[in-house]
C-alpha cells in the first residue's frame, strides 16, 4: 500500500484538487458511465468527482498506481489521499456514500482472491456485455460539474 498523497509527489501527476474523492473511470463504457450516475444519485455532499481514465489526469493517477488506462481492469477511487481499486474501491465508496449504497458492503463475505477474480472477469467483458456509452456527453448540468478531465 502506498502512502496516502503520494501522487503529489509524482512529477508525472497534474496538480489537482484533492480535498474531495476521486473516482477515475472508463468514460466510454456502458457499466462505468452507470457507476458514474449512481455516484451522482448516491453521493449527497456532492463531493465526490469523477475523472476519465482517458484525461491525462486519470491516465496519471492510474500509472502512478500502477495501472493502465488501456487496461480494463482500472477503477480507482481516491479518498483522503488513499487509493482504493477494484470492488475494494466500490465497497470504499458504498460505505462513504451511506444509505443503500452500503450494500456494497456485502461484496466483503466474498473470499478475496474470488472477489478479486469476479472484478477481473466482469471488467475484461464489460464492453461485450453491456456495450460502450460516453459519460462526458451525459447532459446533467450538475453531473457535469463533477467531471474532471
Amino acid at each position: 500500500m502506498t502512502q496516502p498523497y503520494s501522487y503529489r509527489d509524482d512529477p508525472a501527476v497534474p496538480d489537482f484538487d484533492d480535498s474531495a474523492p476521486l473516482a477515475v473511470m472508463d468514460a466510454q463504457c456502458a457499466v462505468c458511465s452507470w457507476g458514474a450516475r449512481m455516484i451522482h444519485r448516491l453521493d449527497r455532499t456532492g463531493r465526490v468527482r469523477i475523472c476519465p481514465m482517458q484525461s491525462p489526469l486519470g491516465a496519471a493517477l492510474l500509472a502512478h498506481y500502477g495501472m493502465a488506462a488501456s487496461d480494463p481492469d482500472s477503477w480507482l477511487f481516491i479518498d483522503e489521499g488513499q487509493a482504493h481499486s477494484d470492488f475494494d474501491a466500490v465497497i470504499h465508496a458504498g460505505a462513504r456514500f451511506g444509505g443503500w449504497a452500503r450494500v456494497t458492503g456485502l461484496l466483503r463475505l466474498v473470499p478475496g482472491p474470488l472477489r478479486n477474480w469476479l472484478y477481473r472477469r466482469l471488467a475484461r467483458n464489460r464492453i461485450a456485455l453491456f456495450g460502450r456509452a460516453d459519460m462526458c456527453a451525459l447532459p446533467d448540468p450538475a453531473f457535469q460539474k463533477r467531471l474532471l478531465r
